[in-house]
């Protein structure tokens, strides 16, 4: 370990540096009085016991590690490399650190990425950064001093490139736990005139059109449009409020209309608009002329009078599905509307094993945890695991060593969360049975006959 204890007293380093030089060869002595004199900052000192030890390339980790750590103090990187061969996690960051002095990053990078993977609690941020810090160039001024200029990482290409084109792996329904009835419906009535667009067509079938989802919050609606565009082999647009609304007259419709076009020109490709109320809310309750003409721009651009949206998919989500304009729910809009309901006690289930599993844990029963978790949505069952890693990450740095979560963790963790689905559902309810006009919320009724005592 390469923790430091409580400093000690001058009188007591004095004494142990003493005991050192009688018995040169005892290594537990050398660890502790190297790193008293390396927390003083006395790194001379420090180096002269580290040459004065015999036969120190055959001692531990432990003490190779803090003799190298004296000797990159004291400017002698290259004599710390050899010194600090070996596999152990903490004689790979202090080789890499040395490496990275001698401006040799890339085998530097390695070495650090392979002593955290080992030890995570060893992660050191001013390391990381130094190690990815390009080679110094040396530039001369005219008539002036020499400057040495060290180059970070290109930001500025990087953050273009995100602009451009975020970086999202493809997501499948494998990657979701439960909603099997839900993936299935999207299988049948999206994926297939996806895979199959000849026969569709010889049907008069066309490939594309709407979906709207909804359902609570943090049941899986935007991971449910992911996950059918990466299942359609299509690109996928996430369309954030920002990217349409506009304080200018008109140009909240034109960006909107310039997102259609590069969909078609992406073809195929799936529109997901999260939070589509706010886009396409009801007509007749809109403060300002702008907000309904914006209703409407969404509608032409949907129906594709100008353009043909064949091969483009628009999937909405929303958690408020009644304030969302009924002229959307037409046919050749959103025509197919699905909810999705919290998570039942098998997915949950499901989505805990997956979210440990990405996880170090140990001894984890998920399907208990499901048990003590009814009405809870796939974030709130995330946030459980975020609280219980909290717990994990406190014993591990007391501890100096990595622990995983464990059952004890996650148990706490389920005392402290609350479910967030259950004002959702009282509220949908409500609508279910007072305002269910043409049976659209019959899948609320039936999950609530199902399940309204608990999922």
């Amino acid at each position: 370990m390469l923790a430091s204890p409580r400093a000690m007293d001058d009188v007591t380093l004095e004494s142990l540096q003493g005991a050192l030089s009688a018995s040169p060869e005892n290594e537990k002595l050398l660890t502790v009085v190297i790193r008293e004199l390396l927390s003083r900052g006395e790194t001379q000192k420090a180096v002269e016991h580290v040459r004065h030890f015999p036969r120190l390339e055959r001692a531990g980790a432990e003490a190779r590690a803090l003799a190298g750590r004296a000797l990159i103090a004291s400017g002698a990187s290259e004599e710390a490399v050899p010194l600090c061969e070996g596999d152990a996690p903490e004689l790979l960051l202090v080789r890499a650190d040395a490496l990275a002095r001698l401006e040799r990053g890339d085998e530097a990078l390695e070495l650090y990425q392979r002593a955290v993977a080992q030890n995570a609690t060893l992660e050191n941020p001013e390391l990381l950064a130094r190690i990815k810090a390009k080679p110094s160039k040396v530039v001369r001024l005219a008539g002036g001093p020499t400057l040495k200029v060290v180059a970070n990482d290109d930001t500025a290409a990087l953050e273009v490139s995100r602009w451009l084109q975020p970086e999202h792996e493809r997501v499948t329904f494998a990657d979701i736990g439960g909603l099997d009835r839900v993936k299935e419906q999207i299988r049948k009535r999206i994926i297939l005139p996806f895979s199959k667009p000849s026969l569709f067509q010889r049907f008069k079938k066309r490939v594309g059109g709407g979906i709207l989802l909804y359902g609570p919050p943090g049941c899986g609606k935007t991971l449910l449009a992911r996950a059918t565009a990466g299942e359609c082999k299509a690109t996928f647009f996430n369309v954030a409020i920002s990217d349409v609304l506009d304080m200018y007259i008109g140009e909240s419709e034109r960006k909107l209309n310039a997102l259609f076009e590069k969909a078609r020109a992406s073809a195929p490709a799936v529109m997901f608009f999260d939070e589509l109320e706010a886009l396409a809310g009801k007509r007749q309750y809109a403060r300002e002329a702008t907000a309904a003409k914006l209703v409407s721009q969404f509608l032409s651009e949907m129906d594709g009078f100008s353009q043909n949206n064949h091969g483009v998919l628009i999937i909405g989500a929303t958690n408020v599905p009644w304030a969302v304009d009924s002229a959307f729910r037409r046919p050749g809009r959103f025509d197919r509307v699905l909810f999705v309901p919290p998570p039942d006690q098998e997915a949950r289930a499901a989505i805990l094993q997956r979210l440990l599993d990405a996880r170090p844990s140990q001894d984890c029963d998920a399907a208990a945890i499901a048990r003590k978790t009814s009405g809870f949505s796939g974030a709130d069952l995330e946030h459980i695991v975020e609280l219980a890693s909290d717990v994990a990450i406190d014993a591990s740095l007391a501890d100096g060593r990595e622990t995983p979560i464990r059952q004890e963790h996650l148990l706490e963790a389920v005392g402290e969360a609350r479910p967030t689905t259950l004002e959702w559902l009282t509220t949908a309810r409500n609508y279910a049975r007072y305002a269910n006009e043409g049976g659209q919320y019959d899948e609320v009724l039936d999950f609530l006959s199902k399940h309204g005592k608990g999922a």
